[in-house]
């Protein structure tokens, strides 16, 4: 049970640019947050993500409730990786990265001779890392935190090896925080024996009680659409802007507005508007590093989208969607594809409509938002309903609750 003299070892990733932790792993800071004030002795090891400014793992200790860390570095021989790390530092899975994270916390608990209570390993490399010091008696439960998941990620060899971790972790750890409720029954179906699984906790994304801002639709702006998040095409903002043309025929004062950064990504979406003309009718926001000022531009939007797109192997099929939380935290109607699986929950309960994977669908989808107020507003207070509970103390609390 999580105490107010309970040690937690936290092994996470996350990319770094220009000395700032990026938004990636958006579970990272929020789970580090709440732990802080409830536990005597946190540590944090961010295995830095590959394409990240530096190589090295960072490690954080938190200590007697203070926010304020100690910064710590690794042993000297981490550094010895440090060429080869460099010579494969591009945005993808990488193995000398996975080696580099299975020996850093080695590395750590070697070096630090406490006992932890809890230690929670984000994906799988991780999670190994830490059965493995549990057999040796210097941590009591393994949490094993799935962020993401799917059956057929990789190559045929490697995507074997990626699912045999899976299974080795769903079966050693104590549980299994999966962030979506569709990763168990896929992992399953991939060869897990459900009957030597470690008990599965849903841990959905959450949002801060300051996202929650329920501006009244008459407040907000007539015929506004936005879209949050990463800029890649998977994510589908070229789809977003290319359904522009058919809603200006029709709502002529129609404006997309599109928080996200990444400048590659920028540009390409910026060529594409130019090309159709709509300077005037979309605005890029770039990438809101807070998220008080992201949920006020939100807040005052009509209708939200979430176009992913569909394709074979995309982990999105079995994700959580934090886009989606963050629209229903401010009120938002939403639009989005057949992929993610909280669209479908959200379709249940009467927030969120399914439309095609293609613009003329998605056009008509939220068309039918600004055509009728009714649908509107009943979707509106689903959402809102929807939202209150989503916070992240209260799905950590659960977690917890249910992880003694």
């Amino acid at each position: 049970m999580l105490t107010k003299n309970s040690s937690v070892l936290f092994a996470t990733f996350s990319m770094w640019i220009n000395g700032q932790r990026m938004p990636t792993n958006g579970n990272l800071e929020p789970l580090r947050d709440f732990l802080i004030p409830r536990v005597k002795k946190l540590i944090l090891i961010d295995q830095t993500h590959p394409g990240s400014e530096t190589v090295i793992p960072k490690i954080e200790e938190y200590y007697n409730h203070d926010p304020k860390c100690a910064n710590h570095s690794p042993s000297w021989w981490t550094y010895l990786l440090k060429p080869i790390l460099q010579l494969t530092n591009t945005n993808r899975t990488q193995i000398f990265f996975k080696i580099r994270d299975f020996l850093s916390v080695f590395d750590w608990i070697t070096r630090d001779k406490d006992h932890y209570d809890y230690f929670i390993g984000m994906e799988s490399i991780n999670a190994l890392a830490g059965i493995m010091w549990k057999k040796i008696g210097r941590v009591d439960k393994v949490i094993y935190y799935v962020l993401d998941y799917s059956p057929d990620r990789y190559g045929p060899m490697l995507n074997k090896i990626y699912l045999a971790l899976d299974r080795f972790c769903a079966t050693h750890a104590d549980f299994i925080w999966d962030v979506s409720k569709a990763i168990q029954p896929a992992r399953i179906k991939a060869g897990l024996i459900p009957k030597k699984s470690a008990p599965t906790i849903h841990v959905p994304i959450g949002v801060y009680p300051q996202q929650l801002i329920f501006t009244p639709v008459k407040d907000r702006q007539p015929f506004s659409i936005c879209y949050l998040g990463t800029l890649s095409k998977e994510q589908g903002p070229d789809l977003a802007i290319a359904m522009m043309p058919e809603i200006l025929k029709k709502y002529p004062k129609a404006t997309l507005h599109i928080i996200g950064g990444g400048q590659k990504n920028l540009d390409r979406l910026k060529v594409q508007t130019a090309s159709l003309k709509l300077t005037r009718e979309i605005i890029f926001y770039g990438f809101v590093a807070e998220n008080d000022d992201m949920a006020r531009i939100l807040s005052h939007c009509y209708v939200a989208i979430a176009p992913y797109r569909a394709f074979s192997g995309s982990i999105r099929q079995y994700g959580d969607s934090s886009k989606m939380r963050s629209y229903a935290a401010a009120g938002l109607p939403i639009v989005t594809t057949q992929v993610p699986p909280l669209g479908r929950d959200l379709q249940k309960l009467g927030g969120a409509i399914i439309a095609p994977d293609n613009k003329e669908g998605f056009a008509r989808a939220v068309l039918s938002l600004f055509s009728n107020p009714k649908l509107h507003a009943t979707m509106f207070k689903q959402v809102i309903k929807f939202a209150k509970n989503n916070t992240w103390d209260n799905e950590f609390d659960n977690a917890f609750s249910q992880s003694p």
